[in-house]
């Protein structure tokens, strides 16, 4: 599904991976090692060389904001433009089941972004990314701010993006939740990686 070979730029790589529908493969390291880095080069925001191949689509052959819909990366502190939740989201209709699933109250998207929490956040950039349907989700810390109930209700909704195939790529500190998810993992050290096992 998702092809990468040699990815590097500065402080990081070179990068080797494949990533299959419906599997998670989860990104570790410590703070300052690498992961964003890396899940902002194959999102293709940032510089980088190396080749991504998703569905046998070369990363270079789409044009930029078609490739970060497929290919969609979640900051662990999403971007905020707008005063009003719902000015966020593109798609309402398919938004309603996320934030409700994510454990909000029906009247989100009128509430004002200055009344969120952290973890509200970081819960609503998720819902954002998943009404645009990725084939690839590149995660950086999606329940680093979250209490044990919200965290619950993120990695549900996560487990039920890989059923339904979508790919993953989870940056996480959490030992127990990258276990959860996955069976390997690549473990970033000063920009460098090796596979390991979770």
């Amino acid at each position: 599904m998702l092809s990468i070979r040699d990815l590097r730029r500065d402080g990081l790589g070179p990068v080797d991976l494949e990533l299959a529908a419906g599997e998670c493969v989860v990104v570790s390291g410590p703070s300052g090692a690498g992961k964003s880095l890396f899940l902002r080069a194959v999102a293709d925001l940032d510089p980088n060389e190396g080749e991504v191949v998703l569905d046998g689509a070369a990363r270079d052959a789409v044009p930029g904001p078609n490739w970060r819909g497929r290919v969609t990366y979640v900051a662990a502190e999403p971007a905020w433009w707008a005063d009003a939740v719902a000015a966020h989201f593109t798609d309402l209709a398919a938004a309603r089941p996320l934030v409700e699933t994510l454990g909000f109250p029906a009247g989100v998207f009128e509430w004002p972004v200055a009344r969120l929490s952290t973890g509200e956040r970081q819960r609503l950039g998720l819902a954002r990314a998943l009404t645009i349907d990725p084939k690839v989700l590149l995660l950086d810390e999606p329940t680093s701010g979250l209490d044990d109930a919200a965290r619950e209700n993120v990695e549900r909704l996560l487990q039920q993006r890989l059923t339904a195939g979508s790919a993953l790529l989870l940056a996480t500190h959490d030992a127990d939740q990258a276990r959860r998810f996955a069976r390997r993992a690549l473990h970033f050290e000063g920009g460098r990686c090796r596979e390991t096992p979770t």
